[in-house]
């Protein structure tokens, strides 16, 4: 390599440079020391340039938006070192250049390395003086990557210093240079002393606030484990998410129980930074949108634009609202969003284009091996190029992967946060058009796939690139004999879009009849209490069961078709690689092994763009829809005050709210007085159904209290809308004065939020105790916390499922109390309560505490009317009289007096028996659900995978794994076959020649026997024709087992999922109602929605891929050991290696994952609960908390979805480094034994093509499994409801005649009954009895028992002790259904089911129709029903059509079709007016002349007529004896209760 050849190389380089001898160009060595060329080299240009890339990547940690606290000063003193430093090193090469010496260009290279490195490292520090590291001593790589400079700084000295030329004083220059070096000494000592100096500069800094999180900085946080993710650590960090250990350990330790383990979400995904950014990308939108207009504008104005267009179009123009309507979704995303997420498309195209070059180098390698003597670099560079690419291409797949699940999470949070907030700005009427489930459905279903399209779009392209790539490929490996496979393949594609639409369409099918049966197992669990009175639960688990039939029928179409998809996906590879094959055979080529398996790969990377792309597309398409409907609901009318509220006061001063013939319509709204009311009179073409108010003249003074009343459905809780703005106005003008102050509002239907009692209470405002404990006392509700087994901080459950009527619509008032509003604005409050109750909410509450606040009160009890300053008399949606109580009441005495809406708010809560209920201790609840919780913490247990497997069935389990099993064989055992025969003729040399066979033989499979009964065949040798056979059968017997497996695994899933749907039905409807009282609906729920969806589908579907990727990982295994025995020894380790990977993964990712189901749940019932008390939430004023709340919910589901992303990704990696060291593993193992002469390069080349896919098979096993493992939690929960529920005692000891009980006598003999152990007894020791044809009212306060005597009497709790006769039998001896349909009963809670008028009044089609016709009449209801389309007519969803006085009659017809000896009333006429009351009492005494009726009475006149009154007081009997006898003793309880509700 001297220099006299002429050529240049490395040697002349560095000797030029250097300036050193050619045969020695880098001396180690010189003149006692270091030399300059290794020291300048190495130790200065080097380290310089390791320093200046590593400090790089610090340039870009995240910033904070605003710093509250000035620097600390070891930042400042090192920052100042930095850029000193590079100064330096530009004043010695100044030096360099003057000096001129023999080395000047080393010099130049080593001080320009020293200028770069500090000038990045001077720009690093700038940047972490603005990030996270702002008050720490920064990243511990930095004092290191400085230390790094120390060893060339000191040679340099050294050498300095004994050369004398430095030190004279004649040779300024080099003085000047050892003088700089000196400096730079000093400098680099100052920087690292910098260490010692404390983080903060003052006191006032400790204690100073994260700007971001706003929480006190602790110096140690940086270092916790929970603390920001990502953001502030190093490329390799980021590279390998190391930055992930932490929190993988804890999960590995089982510390990862709630949200708050998790790290938080790196400062720029943070919810509110997200939704900010948003909304000015919206705004942007909005500017550039109505410049747009305002260009038109200009250019119609010029075009002579008539008035009226003109007035049309203008509001348009100037509204906010309109300009909202004008702006896509899809534009904003796109500007938010859109060029980060282009340009992650540049990653996934160089991986897709490095992806291939795994089978062009795997050919190169087999070619290799063919070649006896080849050199053995050539091999080397083989395997040095598999690294590279696999090892790249992993690298960069991981970040796409991780980079756009961050921008994928970005949307979702931005989407949430603007549906959340539409739909607090939103319109009534708009939103009317809309059900709830919809628009919950527009925050979960449909933003899911629209953040689903992000991962798909992407495929979009790359799918068909990669494709056109892999064919051009196949063709430079086999030429056109690619066509025969890909032919197949193409026509494969029609088919898999046939079956993708059908698949679509029996998925839309079964999903229609899922939500019917959902729907109807809602219904079922609201009205639990009602069907478990009459004795339905057989009828409604053969209508729940024929539902489900349907859903199960169009589900195995939906598996049959499915198992063709998976077996045409799984024959694929072999069909398309057979015919590739044969063809090329059959056109005169001989195989060679480097194009067998070079082609075999190519397949494999073809199929998949083939099998994904219907997949991907279909997403895509599901996005677009998701996305045009959410813009439908985004474009909706805003709700807008300022137009709808006059903003002129009136005349008069003392007038707070003033309506001038004004006009209001609910427009499409279902509102429940809607259908029962006008009876068809509309007015200005408002459609039938919806509710109208007109004309109405109305002037509420400040501070007067205002009651209005009117019959059912008359429009008075309209009335009330039209005041808060929810209603449509058409016309007139209304007049609120400081309404942006907001209304304390109490609607009819209270609505409670799933949260303490106190919270309830104070609705967010700041807890002031003396008031607080004014408004309990004023709401009458210190009684009822008393008895809360927490007090006010009870967890009241969903909709405030654990309280009673009465105690509902008193919270409601109490929260509506405590707001301090000016305008209160009251709908029926005193419905659901008692005389004295009532009484006491008069004089405490409205007349009381809200003495001087102007309110407005809708009622029914007449007793009170009195009291009003103005009475406002309603009738039809018009107000028919306003004056003084004495005025209109002897109006209101003709018109029949309205006691409607005595209240839905009993709706949700079943028998007064919840008033008792009350002692309901939520934190059990509570407790359950942790406990429901906690039960998935750690592993599932194996009864849920032998559960699953009964469920399957036994025999059916053994053939699906059989099947699998044979399928894995015949395809290792057909690819070992091909490389055998290659193997074969490369030592047989077989000539073999062309078969002239015409090109369509070429591309259709005809078996080699009927080519070789052409005349051809004498030319086809017979060991081909072995070899083709051979191969061929094994081929087919793949496809027979393929299309086995494919079969016997959709039959085994719908066998589990009948099995499992039927067990947790029959378990659910056996249960007590104390399980149905603790555990909320939603949970119920749950399991026959999400969880029933799982076991259905999910769980097949994942389970399915799991099996495959396990045979499939067994089968490589034993084929690349086979092949290449020596890959067995790094196979161990990677083994080990393998598995505890995957163990550490596992714990975590099912945490997190169950962490990310844990608290999605909040965000969608937060939602919900807010649409439903969305006009309370609005007329409050609290639409800005509520934001803020949602945000703050969803923040922790982002948090815990991005730790789970990221998780998955921390995995990813770590396989696919295994598999990258498989590969290369494989390949020098490969090269090593070809040079020891002892390879088969068939074998190699099989060993490296399944290699190549060994990544895929590592991640795809561990993450199908700990999907299978998330979706077993389905099973684990449905096993729970199945096996683990209290039930009711189905057994009978006493067999009773038909007839029984045919007196009806009534006994209770020391009956002591408590809801749960550790609550205070409701029934204490009640012994009485009731003689035959006796009528019994039952009387006394919220929660002394009277309800619970129902329940005791109808089994619906059990007794502790004591015992329950009716005529001499003790009924826990008889069976219950036996029992219960032997008594009638007429529930608080008028619930129907949302079906016809027939099936609500008699289900079982006992009775013909003229008793049904009869029984509506005798009830007054037979006009109603007539009205609405006769016994066929729907009621609406929970009869909805009806009003809730209608509701209670048909309830007490269908006591009156049940012919029983023994009647229980509770409460039944508490919501209608008293007209009818009277008639019905007349009705009930006729019906029941002789039979024995038991009454529950809220309304002392409705009992006054009765035999006996029963007065109960803490589960105790008081009094019992006739009304008179009672009235006339004067310390009589009942005397007190008369006397109370007449004052």
């Amino acid at each position: 390599m001297g220099g006299s050849t002429g050529g240049y190389g490395p040697a002349e380089l560095l000797s030029e440079l250097c300036h050193t001898d050619v045969d020695n160009p880098l001396p180690v060595w010189q003149d006692g020391t270091i030399s300059p060329c290794l020291n300048q080299l190495l130790f200065g240009s080097l380290s310089h340039a390791v320093i200046a890339v590593i400090c790089a990547c610090y340039i870009s940690v995240p910033r904070l938006s605003h710093i509250a606290s000035s620097l600390p000063i070891g930042l400042g003193f090192r920052s100042a070192s930095a850029i000193l430093l590079a100064l330096l090193f530009v004043a010695d090469l100044v030096l360099v250049f003057e000096l001129q010496a023999p080395d000047i260009y080393l010099d130049v290279l080593a001080d320009g390395c020293g200028v770069l490195a500090w000038l990045v490292h001077f720009g690093a520090l700038l940047a972490l003086q603005r990030s996270i590291y702002r008050r720490t001593r920064g990243p511990a790589a930095l004092p290191v990557l400085v230390v790094l400079s120390i060893p060339n700084l000191a040679f340099t000295l050294a050498v300095y210093i004994q050369e004398h030329v430095y030190f004279d004083i004649s040779k300024p220059l080099q003085v000047a240079r050892l003088a700089l070096t000196v400096t730079r000494a000093v400098l680099v000592l100052v920087y690292l002393l910098s260490y010692t100096f404390p983080c903060y500069r003052t006191q006032r800094d400790v204690f100073s606030c994260n700007a971001e999180d706003v929480a006190p900085l602790i110096v140690s946080e940086v270092d916790e484990s929970v603390t920001v993710a990502e953001d502030g650590c190093s490329w390799l960090s980021r590279l390998l998410y190391l930055w992930l250990n932490p929190l993988l350990r804890r999960g590995k330790r089982g510390e990862l129980e709630r949200p708050s383990d998790v790290f938080h979400l790196p400062h720029r995904l943070r919810t509110k930074a997200v939704a900010i950014r948003f909304q000015q990308c919206w705004q942007k939108c909005l500017k550039s949108k109505s410049s747009e207009r305002s260009a038109k504008w200009e250019r119609l104005l010029r075009g002579n634009l008539r008035d009226n267009s003109w007035s049309d179009a203008q509001p348009e123009g100037a509204s906010d609202g309109g300009g909202q309507q004008e702006v896509r979704l899809f534009q904003v995303l796109h500007k938010a969003f859109g060029l980060r997420y282009y340009l992650l498309g540049v990653l996934k195209l160089v991986a897709s284009m490095l992806s291939f070059a795994g089978p062009l180098l795997l050919s190169a390698l087999v070619g290799f091996m063919e070649k006896e003597g080849a050199p053995v670099s050539q091999g080397m560079w083989c395997a040095v190029g598999l690294f590279a690419s696999t090892f790249i291409a992993a690298i960069l797949r991981n970040i796409f992967v991780y980079e756009v699940s961050k921008v994928a999470l970005e949307a979702r949070a931005a989407v949430i946060s603007v549906i959340y907030g539409k739909a607090l700005k939103v319109s009534a009427s708009a939103l009317a058009c809309f059900n709830m489930g919809e628009v919950v459905n527009f925050m979960s279903t449909d933003t899911d796939r629209l953040v689903n399209f992000f991962n798909s779009f992407h495929e979009v392209w790359s799918l068909p690139f990669q494709f056109v790539l892999a064919l051009y490929l196949l063709y430079l490996q086999v030429g056109v004999a690619f066509l025969g496979g890909v032919g197949v393949a193409l026509l494969l594609v029609p088919l898999n879009k046939v079956l993708a639409s059908r698949i679509l369409e029996n998925n839309k099918r079964m999903l229609v009849y899922k939500d019917g049966r959902v729907k109807l197992m809602t219904e079922i669990l609201f009205g639990i209490r009602v069907l478990k009175y009459y004795s339905w639960e057989e009828h409604f688990s053969q209508k729940i069961a024929e539902a489900r039939k349907q859903e199960l029928h169009h589900l195995k179409v939906l598996k049959y078709l499915d198992a063709v998809c998976v077996y045409t996906w799984a024959a694929l590879p072999v069909v398309i690689s057979i015919l590739t094959f044969i063809t090329y055979v059959l056109l005169g080529n001989s195989l060679t092994a480097a194009k067998v398996f070079s082609t075999l790969a190519l397949v494999g990377m073809l199929i998949l763009p083939l099998n994904a792309f219907p997949w991907v597309l279909n997403g895509t398409l599901e996005a677009k829809v998701s996305l045009d409907r959410i813009q439908r609901f985004l474009t909706l009318q805003d709700q807008d005050l300022s137009v709808y509220y006059s903003q002129v006061s009136p005349e008069d001063p003392s007038s707070v709210a003033q309506m001038d013939r004004a006009s209001f319509s609910w427009k499409q709204s279902e509102d429940s007085h809607s259908v029962s009311v006008s009876d068809g009179k509309v007015e200005d073409g408002s459609s039938p159904r919806s509710f109208y108010l007109h004309s109405l003249n109305l002037s509420i003074k400040r501070g007067s209290l205002v009651v209005v009343v009117g019959k059912v459905g008359c429009g008075k809780s309209s009335l009330l809308a039209a005041i808060t703005g929810e209603l449509d106005r058409c016309g007139g003008d209304v007049y609120v004065e400081g309404r942006e102050q907001g209304f304390g509002l109490a609607v009819q239907e209270p609505w409670i939020q799933h949260a303490t009692v106190r919270d309830n209470i104070l609705f967010g405002r700041e807890f002031d105790s003396t008031f607080y404990q004014a408004v309990i006392d004023a709401c009458a509700l210190a009684d009822d916390l008393n008895v809360l087994p927490n007090g006010d901080q009870t967890e009241v459950g969903e909709n405030g499922v654990t309280l009673s009527g009465g105690q509902k619509s008193r919270l409601a008032l109490a929260r509506a109390v405590y707001m301090e509003k000016e305008i209160y604005l009251l709908d029926d409050p005193l419905a659901a309560v008692d005389a004295d109750v009532a009484h006491h909410l008069m004089e405490k509450c409205i007349l009381g505490i809200l003495e001087n606040k102007t309110t407005i009160v809708c009622t029914h009890r007449v007793e009170f009317v009195n009291k009003a300053d103005v009475v406002v008399l309603m009738d039809n949606g018009k107000i028919v009289r306003t004056g003084t109580p004495n005025e209109v009441l002897s109006l209101v005495k003709s018109v029949p007096k309205d006691s409607k809406n005595n209240s839905n708010a009993k709706e949700k809560d079943g028998l007064g028996g919840k008033e008792e209920a009350t002692n309901e201790p939520e934190p059990e609840a509570e407790l359950n659900r942790l406990g429901e919780e906690q039960k998935q913490m750690g592993q599932l247990s194996w009864a849920v995978y032998r559960s699953y497997w009964r469920a399957v069935g036994g025999c059916m389990a053994v053939s699906v794994l059989l099947s699998l099993l044979l399928m894995q064989a015949s395809k290792n055992v057909s690819d070992w076959w091909l490389s055998h025969w290659i193997s074969h003729m490369k030592d047989n040399v077989t000539q073999l020649v062309s078969l002239s066979a015409g090109p369509l033989l070429t591309l259709t499979i005809i078996p080699p026997e009927k080519l070789l009964g052409s005349e051809t065949s004498g030319n086809l040798s017979s060991e081909l024709k072995f070899y083709m056979t051979v191969y061929g059968s094994l081929a087919a017997a793949n496809t027979l087992f393929t299309a086995a497996r494919a079969f016997l695994f959709a039959y085994g899933a719908i066998c589990a999922a009948t099995v499992v749907h039927k067990r947790v039905l029959s378990s659910v409807l056996k249960a007590t109602m104390a399980f149905f009282d603790t555990t909320p609906l939603g949970r119920i729920l749950n399991r026959f929605s999400s969880d029933i969806y799982s076991v259905d589908d999910s769980l097949p579907f994942v389970l399915n891929i799991l099996l495959a990727n396990v045979f499939g990982l067994l089968g490589m295994l034993v084929v690349m050991s086979y092949g290449l025995p020596w890959v067995l020894l790094p196979l161990v380790p990677l083994g080990a290696l393998y598995y505890q990977t995957q163990c550490f993964y596992r714990h975590s990712s099912r945490e997190l994952k169950r962490l990310c189901s844990l608290t999605l749940s909040p965000v969608y019932s937060h939602f919900s609960e807010t649409l439903s008390g969305l006009s309370t939430v609005r007329a409050s004023g609290h639409t800005a908390r509520f934001e803020e709340e949602n945000e703050r919910r969803l923040e922790q589901n982002q948090r815990c979805l991005f730790n789970s992303n990221a998780a998955m990704q921390w995995l990813d990696i770590r396989l696919q480094m295994i598999g990258v060291t498989v590969v290369t593993g494989i390949s020098v193992i490969a090269v090593i034994q070809h040079q020891m002469k002892s390879i088969d390069p068939g074998m190699v080349g099989l060993s490296l093509s399944y290699a190549l896919s060994i990544t895929n098979l590592l991640s795809g096993l561990i993450f199908s499994f700990a999907q299978t493992e998330m979706q077993l939690v389905s099973v684990e929960r449905t096993e729970e409801y199945s096996t683990n529920i209290p039930q009711e005692p189905q057994q009978a000891n006493t067999e009773v005649s038909d007839l029984w009980p045919e007196h009806g006598r009534v006994q209770f003999v020391g009956a002591v009954l408590a809801y749960r152990p550790g609550l205070p007894n409701a029934l204490d020791g009640v012994s009485l009895e009731v003689l035959p044809g006796e009528r019994v009212g039952i009387v006394g306060r919220t929660g002394s028992g009277k309800s619970s005597l129902f329940l005791a009497l109808f089994r619906m709790v059990e007794l502790n002790q004591g015992q329950i006769l009716l005529d001499e039998v003790d009924i826990s001896c008889v069976r219950l259904s036996h029992l219960r349909s032997k008594l009638a009963i007429i529930p608080q809670d008028p619930f129907l089911f949302s079906s016809s008028v027939r099936e609500n009044l008699d289900p079982h089609r006992r009775h013909p129709d003229y008793r049904l016709l009869d029984a509506l009449e005798q009830c007054h209801l037979g006009d109603v029903v007539q009205r609405i389309g006769g016994l066929d007519s729907e009621v609406g969803e929970r009869g909805k059509s009806l009003s809730v006085g209608q509701r209670q009659l048909l309830c007490l017809a269908r006591a009156l079709l049940t012919e029983a000896n023994i009647l229980c009333i509770d409460e039944a006429t508490a919501s209608v007016d008293q007209k009818t009351d009277l008639l019905l009492q007349k009705t009930i005494r006729e019906k029941f002349k002789h039979k024995t009726v038991l009454t529950i009475a809220h309304r002392l006149n409705t009992i006054m007529d009765s035999d006996r009154v029963l007065v109960m007081h803490a589960g105790k009997v008081v009094e019992f004896d006739s009304p008179g006898i009672l009235c006339q003793k004067e310390d009589s309880v009942f005397l007190k209760l008369v006397r109370g509700g007449d004052e």
